[in-house]
């Protein structure tokens, strides 16, 4: 199944619902698949067809789904570029995709490459008027582009649901980004078993929070098109802001990272806000301490919260845990195996197989930490042009994550880390994520992340970085009391030797720590300093 499908049926099922609201725009269904059906013609005079790249770069927009289903009806393929990127990232993504046209916001105009490996001529400017046609370096105007197609759907494309239909880089942040090839079967095979299609009965709402440069974005993109959820557009994250469209719209879904949830409970307006509407509340992409989970679910009583864990070589979510496993009553035995169920993951989806295996490849018993592979249609197919990076990460039919975990005996899977982030001390190993945990619950701690540091006896020894409460910063919890916490919960071999404080954690958009930045700056040993 095409994914310009699920633009198709949604229009002819509820045309003149709203589909997207963005900056105080409305488009209908009918209006996205008109726009999509311009563009794609529109694209067509350029010679753009199947198998060639048309990449974006701009905040989240509604230009960016109308350039996704545009470019799926010439079964063309979609390459969004993260706008965070700086020149030098946004040459090296486009040397490997080769785009044969980019899509710019105005604001990341100046960063195109000046090589003329694209021409100008190839180049549309999101956010610019050009009232004579071209812009005056020669570059297109998105909206002059647009008028020039036609509005009737002139452009059917093939029926090949393993075609390659987006290209989405990974983070880079240790290596050379990679560009993960992800096919119709991708989507269309996680929206048709996990998502209803588009009901003239039932009209919900969807807030987009996550940028659609990732794959969790792209996803609920895609999923509010399938299901006829009108999708309130945020360009960037901001607590204020998404407090505001959440009242204003009544919006019923959201999805959110963990930091993106604390810091809408704990911003001082949080109360001035009525975000009752809000059913079904999807939180992921880092890890997401208890403490918080905690909150939210007494914060937002009415919602329904689920727990999505997947990466962008998995087209996103491969294990859930259920909005059941979020509601904490029941005998006390129930609850405190409900509140230890928290911390994990979930348990793997219908359309996926997950295992837990040691680094020989065979299946782990419930509880010993192995890495987290999966299988299943739609994984993605490779890395594009990169076959070693692909032969080492998809082996024997099943996709290496690179995250380690363990499974308890109910089959719920815990998070032990990233391979490349766990500690080697005396020949034992520790989970970061273990001992962040732990942290977190300390009454004076906002943040924390855990590393290790070489040392000469024992290898590596386990240093916390950690962030104080607002309120505290500066005074009261000091190394010995982080210290002391964690001696009363850990076996001796975990716990932190010595702590960092520091005012924020370097995360990336989707609240994920940057450990290698931590490592670069605190990962001495102690003593030596910088």
């Amino acid at each position: 199944m095409n994914t310009t499908e699920f633009l198709m049926i949604a229009s002819a099922i509820v045309p003149d619902r709203t589909a997207i609201i963005y900056d105080g725009q409305r488009f209908t269904f009918q209006d996205l698949q008109e726009r999509a059906n311009r563009l794609a013609d529109a694209m067509a005079q350029m010679s753009i067809g199947p198998g060639d790249r048309v990449a974006a770069m701009q905040t989240n927009c509604n230009q960016l789904l109308e350039i996704y289903f545009a470019a799926a009806q010439l079964d063309a393929i979609y390459v969004p570029i993260n706008f965070r990127a700086k020149e030098d990232e946004l040459a090296t993504m486009l040397r490997i995709a080769e785009p044969n046209l980019l899509f710019l916001g105005e604001r990341y105009a100046p960063l195109a490459p000046a090589d003329g490996s694209i021409p100008d001529s190839r180049i549309v400017i999101l956010d610019a008027a050009a009232p004579g046609g071209r812009l005056s370096d020669g570059r297109l105007s998105y909206d002059v582009l647009l008028s020039t197609g036609e509005p009737e759907q002139l452009h059917f494309p093939e029926d090949d649901e393993d075609a390659t239909t987006v290209i989405m880089f990974t983070s880079g942040t240790t290596s050379v980004p990679k560009g993960v090839q992800l096919t119709h079967d991708s989507f269309g095979t996680f929206l048709l078993t996990n998502v209803a299609p588009a009901d003239p009965d039932v009209a919900e709402s969807n807030l987009l929070t996550v940028p659609l440069y990732h794959v969790a974005g792209l996803q609920a993109a895609l999923a509010a098109v399938f299901g006829g959820r009108t999708l309130v557009v945020m360009p960037q994250f901001d607590p204020v802001g998404w407090m505001s469209l959440v009242a204003e719209h009544r919006v019923n879904r959201a999805m959110l990272v963990p930091t993106m949830l604390k810091r809408v409970m704990d911003h001082p307006g949080f109360a001035d806000y009525d975000l009752s509407s809000l059913d079904v509340i999807t939180y992921g992409a880092a890890p997401m301490p208890l403490p918080v989970i905690r909150q939210a679910i007494a914060a937002f009583p009415k919602a329904r919260f689920i727990n999505a864990f997947g990466q962008t070589e998995t087209a996103s979510t491969i294990t859930m845990l259920p909005p059941e496993d979020h509601i904490l009553d029941g005998t006390p035995e129930e609850i405190e195996a409900k509140l230890k169920r928290l911390s994990s993951i979930g348990k793997p989806l219908d359309d996926v197989e997950v295992m837990i295996v040691a680094e020989d490849g065979a299946p782990l018993p419930a509880g010993e930490v192995g890495e987290i592979v999966a299988r299943g249609p739609r994984l993605m197919s490779g890395y594009w042009r990169q076959d070693d990076a692909t032969a080492e990460t998809v082996r024997s039919g099943w996709l290496y994550t690179g995250d380690l975990a363990w499974q308890d005996a109910d089959g719920y899977i815990y998070l032990a880390g990233r391979a490349r982030d766990f500690i080697k001390r005396g020949g034992e190993m520790i989970s970061p994520e273990e001992v962040e945990q732990i942290l977190m619950e300390h009454p004076d701690v906002d943040d924390a992340a855990v590393i290790g540091i070489p040392d000469l006896e024992w290898g590596e020894e386990v240093r916390a970085v950690v962030v104080r409460r607002d309120e505290l910063r500066g005074e009261s919890v000091d190394e010995a009391a982080v210290m002391e916490f964690c001696r009363q919960r850990l076996a001796g071999y975990k716990r932190p030797r010595s702590v960092v404080f520091v005012d924020a954690l370097p995360r990336n958009v989707m609240g994920k720590v940057m450990k290698r930045d931590l490592r670069d700056e605190f990962g001495y040993p102690v003593g030596e300093g910088q």
